[in-house]
């Protein structure tokens, strides 16, 4: 007897190698709910954790910037209505004081750490790192304490950390501007000898932003994300200005590459996901991956606007939401993020 889903499986399969085209799973096709965008309504830099029940744990930039909330949901679609609570406010003065930008969710050695950047309200964009640290089993629960400054060894604006471990080795990459302030941000790489802190002697660029669609009114390169799939890891990061110019590049190193040598490191010449009018979709970008409801297949998790014109700046436009997507393989295995029939 013919098994239909052996026969679907080896004829995508063989569509892909022969048009190197897009491919879905036939389990995806047939068993993941719907997609209801935006996920979550106002909430930029958006970051979710899948826990080993399958529920989710959401955390992204609130609009004004003034303190740092979760939410949790055993769906994705229940992710807008889910009751946030706010687990962190910022300080009067002083550090962490203003602009609590882009936090980020980690499990590190059985314990949950937030990464975020803030700035210091006598100089509001004099960003750097910082880490909050909960010991409780559920994210949810338990107390956030302060864990200090991630500091670097140029002491410079820097922000969006984030963390993962690769072979035995847990790494932060995070976005930072060089000393001669040559340009806003760049990525940069370091091996991490806690959860808080970098060993210096580690520390490599991976990507400046030099491409003409990464200097759009800004040069940036920031929000890192990692995906290693394929005997890759791949680099998700956003650039340029963060109105709809804003988009996303792809970087990838061999998995068994020394991810602390840039040469390691290729990137994209073209950005892998941009503005697309037709859909209502400007300034998509710091974007981050989970795994959709069915554990297996891998989601994007980005922000953008619906609309072009700002309602005052970028920063105080509060309308970047939270939207997910599914990703894609190409015959190489690479990840697509364009094709428009499922936006």
């Amino acid at each position: 007897m013919v098994n239909d889903n052996n026969v679907l499986t080896n004829t995508i399969r063989f569509a892909c190698i022969l048009l190197t085209t897009l491919c879905i799973s036939p389990a995806w096709a047939t068993t993941l709910e719907p997609i209801d965008n935006p996920i979550v309504v106002q909430r930029a830099d958006p970051w979710i954790v899948r826990h080993d029940d399958g529920c989710y744990t959401f955390i992204g930039s609130s609009p004004k910037f003034d303190e740092i909330e979760l939410r949790s949901a055993c769906r994705l679609n229940d992710l807008k209505i889910a009751e946030p609570k706010v687990i962190w406010r910022k300080k009067e003065k002083g550090p962490m004081s203003v602009n609590i930008w882009a936090p980020e969710l980690h499990e590190v050695d059985g314990d949950w750490y937030i990464y975020f950047a803030a700035g210091n309200a006598d100089q509001p964009f004099s960003i750097r790192m910082y880490a909050l640290k909960n010991t409780a089993e559920n994210p949810m629960e338990g107390e956030w304490t302060e864990a200090g400054q991630i500091e670097t060894p140029v002491d410079s604006f820097s922000l969006d950390a984030t963390s993962f471990e690769h072979q035995g080795t847990r790494y932060l990459v995070w976005a930072q501007q060089d000393a001669d302030r040559s340009y806003n941000s760049a990525l940069w790489i370091a091996e991490m000898d806690s959860p808080t802190s970098i060993k210096f002697d580690t520390i490599a660029v991976i990507t400046e932003p030099t491409l003409d669609w990464e200097v759009q009114g800004y040069k940036v390169n920031e929000g890192a994300a990692v995906l290693v799939r394929h005997g890759r890891v791949f680099i998700t990061y956003s650039a340029s200005a963060t109105d709809h110019r804003y988009a996303m590049g792809l970087l990838w190193a061999d998995e068994d590459a020394d991810l602390l040598d840039p040469d390691s490191w290729h990137k994209k010449p073209e950005p892998v996901f941009t503005t697309n009018a037709a859909v209502g979709r400007f300034g998509p970008g710091h974007n981050s991956f989970v795994k959709a409801e069915d554990g297996v297949t891998d989601l994007m998790i980005y922000h953008s606007r619906d609309y072009k014109e700002l309602r005052g700046t970028p920063l105080t436009d509060p309308n970047r939401h939270a939207r997910a997507r599914v990703i894609y393989w190409d015959a190489e295995g690479f990840p697509v993020f364009r094709p428009e029939l499922v936006d």
